[in-house]
């Protein structure tokens, strides 16, 4: 079993910044990509930033220059910092993980969600 915990959301004005955490714990052997995903109601979960091994990044067009990915693989964590937030940003925003297990290969998991509310 594999648990992703994210903590750091929170209510913020519209300019200021965020920094999101989700940390990976249980049964893993490979952590293959971590990423970040949103999801307002009445909307579809979309895809904010991912970080795969190796180093390489993805983003969605509408947070490129404002948000930055990035993994501490030791600790087996991905962060998001979010600047110049806007109204829009505002979302459940979910970790997500690709992790490889000692015999098998690469499952998907969730965690439960951080609130983020960006005040105008």
């Amino acid at each position: 079993q594999v648990q992703l915990v994210e903590s750091g959301g929170g209510l913020v004005q519209a300019g200021g910044s965020l920094r999101l955490s989700c940390v990976a714990s249980g049964s893993i052997f490979r952590i293959n990509a971590m990423g970040w995903f949103r999801q307002v109601p009445g909307k579809q979960r979309e895809l904010v930033a991912t970080a795969i091994s190796g180093g390489r990044t993805n983003y969605a067009d509408s947070v490129k220059g404002r948000f930055t990915i990035s993994r501490d693989n030791a600790k087996n964590t991905v962060y998001l910092q979010m600047n110049s937030l806007k109204p829009e940003d505002t979302a459940v925003y979910y970790c997500n993980a690709d992790i490889s297990h000692l015999l098998s290969a690469g499952k998907n998991y969730w965690g439960k969600g951080t609130l983020v509310t960006v005040s105008s």
